[in-house]
């Protein structure tokens, strides 16, 4: 008797412990491989942005999009309302995580950056719900959510000056332990890396995706297939850089980065950035790069350079046939800028160089900023630590795509 009542109690668990996981399983959506975050381009400043899902209930958040930024800050200080809003106490596991070992009333706090302006200002670190859209095509799948997602309280004053208009805060994708892709990485247990493609249209709609796209985006995977590398290195302050070795301009050689330069940048000459919109030289490249330019045009056909550009042209006197290529850690791996992300359109039929002069101590001897990073298929795959990209996507498709064809998200949920 003793023993039939021992068996009956185990096949009553085991049905119980059955029925649990089976609950589990349903209740419990699969984790996804690829996330999703659309990104627009803002027309007054060419600068990238997007909504980020927050709080409860979930609303937008418009913020600017910082490839090397650190972290997640908004204001909060303005109409920010939320059931689950936490900050988290001092020395507790989640200021410990964002390496925040500084408090003020409790509560521990970190240092935000405006990264057009280089204003700094002292925010409290927060924890609220995190929404993101899930995919494996063209389309936004459903909504996943992060429950305790990191992220800055800044002041509303870091987000008065230098951000697009309306813009709340940024999204820092930077290397760093609370940076937005490191916590999707860690929560949905997706491969390191993420993929970036920015239209280069105020009316379309570009991409960040995280998660292995090379294997995982089954709408287009060919896109993903005829990529260059190059290897990517990561500063000590979380910043994405490449070697960078010379300039080539119409497949000529224009300078190569000297010793004495290329000393001061030991981490890599050239910074992929999204916070400056024209890529930026080192003085003594872009006068070299200028005076090539000039002296492949028509003197009748230059204008008076329209700031912040150093070189512009009327094309109704002349066409000036330009590639210029950015030679990385060999030869034959190059960025190259074609014509619409080499030239920016002014009024009266002129162009102007779309590259700037950074003077003589610039952060990096190059930045290659968002108008030569859009409508360009860019992988940050942190595994391997290399950096793919296929230059202008309409050109090395051969078949006119854009950024904003890889998704659609007209009927986004």
């Amino acid at each position: 008797m003793a023993s039939f009542s021992i068996l009956h109690f185990l096949l009553i668990s085991l049905f119980c412990s059955f029925l649990l996981v089976s609950s589990k399983s349903q209740s419990d959506p699969p984790k996804p491989n690829l996330l999703v975050l659309p990104v627009l381009q803002d027309p007054s400043t060419g600068l990238h942005w997007t909504n980020i899902h927050k709080r409860t209930p979930i609303t937008h958040v418009p913020v600017l999009i910082d490839l090397n930024g650190k972290h997640v800050w908004v204001n909060c200080e303005q109409h920010y309302s939320s059931s689950t809003y936490q900050a988290p106490f001092c020395h507790s596991t989640q200021c410990s995580r964002a390496n925040a070992h500084t408090c003020q009333n409790n509560t521990c706090v970190l240092i935000s950056s405006n990264p057009i302006t280089q204003q700094t200002a002292i925010g409290k670190l927060a924890q609220d719900v995190l929404g993101i859209y899930a995919t494996s095509g063209s389309k936004p799948g459903p909504m996943v959510t992060v429950p305790q997602f990191l992220f800055s309280c800044a002041p509303s004053s870091l987000a008065q000056k230098g951000l697009p208009y309306n813009l709340q805060g940024v999204a820092g994708l930077g290397h760093s332990p609370i940076s937005l892709q490191n916590q999707l990485f860690s929560n949905f247990g997706l491969q390191h890396q993420f993929s970036m493609c920015l239209s280069g249209n105020p009316k379309s709609i570009g991409a960040i995706l995280f998660g292995d796209a090379l294997n995982n985006y089954n709408e287009n995977p060919k896109i993903f297939k005829h990529l260059v590398y190059t290897p990517l290195t990561i500063t000590q302050q979380g910043e994405y850089r490449v070697q960078f070795t010379s300039i080539r301009v119409n497949a000529k050689t224009v300078i190569s980065v000297s010793g004495s330069i290329s000393s001061n940048y030991p981490e890599g000459g050239a910074l992929i950035s999204t916070a400056v919109t024209y890529t930026t030289l080192h003085q003594t490249l872009y006068e070299a790069l200028i005076q090539t330019v000039i002296a492949q045009t028509p003197k009748q056909a230059v204008v008076k350079p329209v700031a912040p550009f150093g070189f512009c042209y009327d094309t109704t006197k002349t066409i000036v046939p330009l590639v210029v290529e950015f030679v990385l850690d060999k030869p034959s791996v190059a960025w190259t800028s074609y014509v619409e992300n080499l030239w920016v359109v002014q009024p009266n039929e002129v162009l102007c160089l779309g590259i700037v002069n950074g003077g003589l101590k610039p952060k990096a001897v190059v930045s290659i900023g968002s108008h030569q990073l859009e409508e360009n298929l860019v992988v940050f795959d942190l595994v391997k630590s290399r950096l793919g990209f296929n230059n202008f996507l309409r050109i090395s498709e051969k078949k006119g795509v854009n950024c904003s064809d890889l998704f659609d998200f007209t009927n986004a949920p």
